[in-house]
């Protein structure tokens, strides 16, 4: 009995000398460095976009003292279609066009309550420059360029319809909400010039300003 304890014991020595080194070479081994975390991709305005908005426009007739004294003013939608880049040092320069249909309008009173004089803006659109600095995913932005709408006057029932051209200036801010969407908001200031009307015999213009919201698809 004696014999075979010390047997055991030894047997035990021995593996524990064996396992020694082993767990020393384990303690000196560096453990494996884990991945690095890839950085998240930079949002870049460059490419083309379409999309569509919508918003409230307020007039002001000019020239002929009646249409002067009209402020039309009403609801609009429509779409746009435009292309950024955006240069190394985060500036953004690009071009929109945009097309818009509605009923900006306002009239006054003629004999007996009927319908004396009335503008109405009905279809209009630009064609604009755009410059912006980007902050990452939030593009603020000036704009400007040729405007164009047309312009109806009835008077006592008689109508006539102009397509009046001019320019436009403006600001906005744009927010892209995923890699292809963005959102914006835009204001802009819009003089049309003035048309000769024959239903009223003289020259009418048209000034208005816009306020819309819209939304892009970023190709």
């Amino acid at each position: 009995m004696l014999f075979a304890g010390s047997v055991v014991s030894a047997a035990l020595v021995s593996g524990a000398l064996m396992a020694a080194p082993a767990a020393a070479a384990d303690l000196g081994r560096t453990a494996p460095a884990l991945p690095a975390a890839l950085p998240a991709p930079v949002f870049s305005w460059t490419g083309f976009y379409i999309g569509g908005n919508a918003g409230y426009g307020w007039g002001s007739g000019q020239d002929d003292p009646g249409v002067a004294g009209i402020d039309p003013k009403g609801w609009f939608g429509g779409g746009q279609v435009g292309y950024n880049y955006q240069f190394g040092n985060n500036i953004v320069a690009g071009v929109e066009a945009d097309i818009q249909g509605g009923d900006i309008s306002a009239g006054t009173s003629g004999p007996l309550g009927t319908l004396g004089l009335s503008s109405t803006l009905d279809l209009f659109g630009t064609v604009r420059g755009r410059l912006g600095y980007a902050f990452g995913p939030v593009l603020p932005y000036v704009t400007g360029g040729f405007a164009w709408g047309n312009n109806s006057i009835d008077y006592l029932g008689a109508s006539q319809s102009q397509t009046h051209t001019g320019w436009t200036a403006g600001a906005g801010i744009e927010y892209a909400l995923t890699d292809h969407w963005t959102a914006k908001t835009e204001y802009l200031y819009t003089d049309l010039g003035s048309k000769s009307y024959d239903t009223i015999g003289v020259s009418a213009g048209v000034t208005s300003q816009t306020a819309r919201i819209g939304i892009n698809y970023k190709f």
